[in-house]
This record gives C-alpha cells, sequence and structure tokens, in this order.
C-alpha cells in the first residue's frame, strides 16, 4: 500500500456551473472512502485516515475480485434503501454495514501507475473500464458532461438528493489546486449535519 493520499474536497458554492469544460455527479449522502488494492490486501479508509476495511466488507470482498490487482479508488460509501435512495442513518449507525457498497467516482492509480496527473476526463475513462460490471459493490459513479449542470442541480433537488459536484473535465487530482464545487439541496438533510 502506498504513502496515505490527500483527498481532492470540493467548495461549497450556490449554483452549478455550465459549459463544455464541466462534468457533474450527482451527490450522495455517504461517507467519502479511499479503497486501495495491491494483490491480496485490500485496506478502505475514511477521509480522517480511519481503517474501514473491517467494516464494509461486500466492498472489500468486491474489490477482489476485480480484474486489476492494483488500484486506488476514490469514492462514496452509501447504504440503500428498497428504493435505491442513500439512507446514512443506516450508515452513521453502523446498521446493514454488510450492504454498503462504493460509488467511485475517481481512479487514482492503476497497475503500479499513478494517474493523479492525467486529466479528469481520462481518469474517469480508466475507472469505467476497471468497473464495467453494474452487478458489483464497486460501482463508477454516473455523470454528465457540460452545460446541464444547473438543469441537473434542480432535478435533484426535485428528487430530493443531496445535491450535485461539479469539476472540470481536465483537473488533474492536486488537492490544493482542485477545482471541484459541490452545490447542495438546502432542504435535504445534509445541509445542515455538522459531523
Amino acid at each position: 500500500m502506498q504513502k496515505r493520499i490527500e483527498y481532492c474536497s470540493p467548495k461549497a458554492v450556490t449554483a452549478a456551473p455550465a459549459g463544455p469544460e464541466w462534468i457533474h455527479e450527482i451527490k450522495l449522502d455517504g461517507y467519502r472512502g479511499l479503497l486501495e488494492r495491491d494483490d491480496d490486501n485490500v485496506r478502505l479508509r475514511s477521509k480522517s485516515g480511519l481503517d474501514w476495511t473491517w467494516r464494509y466488507p461486500l466492498i472489500v470482498e468486491a474489490a477482489l475480485k476485480l480484474r486489476a490487482k492494483r488500484f486506488v479508488l476514490d469514492g462514496e460509501i452509501v447504504i440503500l434503501t428498497e428504493t435505491g435512495d442513500a439512507d446514512f442513518d443506516a450508515l452513521h449507525g453502523n446498521r446493514r454495514n454488510s450492504e454498503a457498497q462504493l460509488y467511485a467516482f475517481d481512479l487514482l492509480a492503476l497497475d503500479g501507475d499513478d494517474l493523479r496527473e492525467l486529466p479528469l476526463f481520462e481518469r474517469k475513462d480508466r475507472l469505467g473500464r476497471l468497473l464495467p460490471d453494474p452487478t458489483a459493490a464497486i460501482f463508477a459513479a454516473p455523470f454528465q458532461p457540460g452545460e446541464l449542470g444547473p438543469g441537473l442541480f434542480k432535478a435533484a433537488c426535485k428528487a430530493g438528493l443531496e445535491g450535485i459536484v461539479s469539476k472540470r473535465r481536465e483537473t488533474r487530482y492536486r488537492p490544493r489546486t482542485c477545482d471541484w464545487r459541490k452545490i447542495k439541496n438546502r432542504a435535504h438533510p445534509a445541509y445542515s449535519r455538522e459531523f
């Protein structure tokens, strides 16, 4: 396993950007996690560096089934309800941990290569090829390119979701200069959550 990776963190803004240089993802109500595999060793870490490998066995099991033997994924750990909504209360209360899934939105390393200097759209392309199976416990988080950021945010709010994250498609994974923006639904419980 490599040394600890510093996360790219989105900056909170009040309006979704639009333009061909952006891609947009639905913001899921879960815990941020970094999943690392090095041959038969898998580790899942929280944003604060806690080892959560023991806590989410389905994600670890799915990582070991992937064809690639060495990779690092950045994503959101979520537990879904029967209707497909994120159940933050179950996640935070350690209920149904064995059902947790990882929605991976970035691929930071693959087969020994550090990908953080590649543009985001290239990392996402490689991520999609690494995670082609929609039935596994690790999914490539869907995203939409371009102009539709404001419309996607409006649709996310109407659906009762947490919001969206918008990222420049050319962005490198550099935590101190990361140009990611989160736009949160003010009516969602996560808007005022303090932890």
